[in-house]
């Protein structure tokens, strides 16, 4: 899936597949979606979402990394 974000999905959870919180939609610039990650998420979610520096405050999403989205949460596939 390569979704379309605009500022309506600022505050959304993001979850992975699991169902685990991994964090929530801080911003979207440009269609570009940027979330601040729950602190429990673990390095290897991280690793694998590309999201690397743990100082960092927010991260991108890729759009390919999306499954679905909903009216309240953007859950993101598998690695």
């Amino acid at each position: 899936m390569c979704a379309r974000f605009t500022d309506d999905d600022e505050g959304k959870q993001v979850v992975n597949a699991n169902g685990e919180r991994i964090g929530i939609v801080e911003s979207v610039d440009a269609g570009t979606p940027y979330v601040n990650p729950n602190p429990d998420v673990t390095d290897s979610i991280k690793t694998a979402l590309g999201w690397g520096d743990a100082d960092e405050e927010t991260y991108v999403l890729d759009t390919d990394d999306v499954e679905a989205v909903t009216d309240r949460e953007i859950r993101v596939r598998r690695r």
